[in-house]
């Protein structure tokens, strides 16, 4: 069985929450660092688009903090993650971009899974309230769900 869509064709974009314990500092790290536009905002939250996705950051102090991790390829990967699949030169591109600003990865950009179906790029880092997040990419996305 396929999963419903609304957008025959398309992929329907993704709502996630999350909680953060400081909004200007999530404001730092998606907007100015990952570049994901603003969109609404409170007191309490921001919305950012993150790849066509809506992603909104909750001030909930008492919520962060590290999730647990699982070995995976021999790397100990956080359970608790999100992200984004993207095109391998851009994927290339940001872990240049990431590797140049310092940013400390919990997996260094590296490729996964080598001459199985499911070899793909990948690489893990936190933001500033500790939700991690993994940007990954396939020579072919073909084999995104590839087993």
């Amino acid at each position: 069985m396929n999963a419903p869509t609304t957008n025959p064709g398309l992929l329907s974009p993704f709502h996630l929450a999350f909680p953060v314990h400081d909004l200007a500092a999530a404001r730092r790290f998606y907007g100015e660092l990952l570049g994901c536009p603003e969109g609404r905002s409170s007191d309490e939250w921001i919305d950012f688009n993150f790849y066509g996705h809506q992603i909104v950051a909750h001030l909930a102090p008492g919520e962060t903090g590290t999730a647990a991790r699982n070995a995976v390829d021999g790397h100990g990967v956080p359970v608790r993650h999100f992200g984004i699949v993207l095109p391998m030169a851009e994927w290339e591109a940001m872990a240049e971009r990431l590797k140049a600003q310092g940013t400390e990865f919990v997996i260094e950009p590296y490729i996964r899974f080598k001459g199985e179906p499911g070899e793909q790029a990948t690489m893990f880092f936190l933001d500033p309230s500790g939700n991690a997040l993994e940007v990954k990419a396939f020579a072919d996305i073909g084999r995104l769900f590839a087993k």
